[in-house]
């Protein structure tokens, strides 16, 4: 019988333990890491990012949003709901109208450093 020789590339023969145990105790807990993937797919679609750079530059209501973006009411109020679930951004109400913002200076700090590694080259 003829076996097959395969061949695997690896880095080393020496596992660093060091290197190993410091990584594992910066490790995140399960939630954290579904949280945070949750996170940065809701960012990862196109008409999200431009609702959240128009709520970078001002609080508004869906209708300035929807304007602004040229879209329809409709689909700026489905985007804001998956946003607001997700604690992206917030609702504040003043009578009958909602007024939309970012949740807080870290969806901001996390915007303004993607916007900043994207825009430099």
């Amino acid at each position: 019988m003829q076996t097959k020789e395969t061949t695997t590339e690896t880095c080393c023969n020496v596992i660093h333990e060091e290197t190993v145990a410091q990584v594992r105790a910066a490790g995140l807990e399960e939630q954290e890491v579904t949280d945070l993937a949750a996170i940065f797919a809701a960012l990862g679609d196109p008409t999200r990012v431009r609702i959240l750079r128009a709520l970078s530059v001002s609080e508004m209501c869906v209708c300035d949003i929807a304007a602004a973006l040229e879209m329809t009411q409709s689909a700026v109020s489905h985007q804001l709901r998956l946003l607001r679930n997700m604690r992206i951004i917030k609702r504040r109400k003043a009578g009958r109208m909602n007024y939309y913002s970012l949740d807080d200076d870290h969806i901001l700090s996390l915007f303004e450093t993607g916007l900043h590694h994207v825009s430099h080259r």
